[in-house]
């Protein structure tokens, strides 16, 4: 359970990474809140898994 409250999960959706560095609560309720505004493909991965996609060019960042 330790991971889940560590600062290492990111939130992706159709518009890329929405952000990163959350605990998977904020991360949770992030998506929460974004599927309430008709985001779609949303998913919740690591910071690093994040920061590999957006690195290949196969993830937009949003600035937060």
């Amino acid at each position: 359970m330790g991971e889940l409250n560590e600062r290492r999960w990111a939130v992706l959706s159709e518009r890329g990474c929405e952000t990163s560095s959350l605990t998977y609560d904020e991360a949770l309720e992030l998506v929460r809140k974004l599927k309430g505004e008709k985001v779609y493909g949303l998913s919740i991965v690591t910071s690093e898994a994040a920061q590999r996609l957006t690195r290949a060019g196969e993830v937009n960042v949003r600035e937060a």
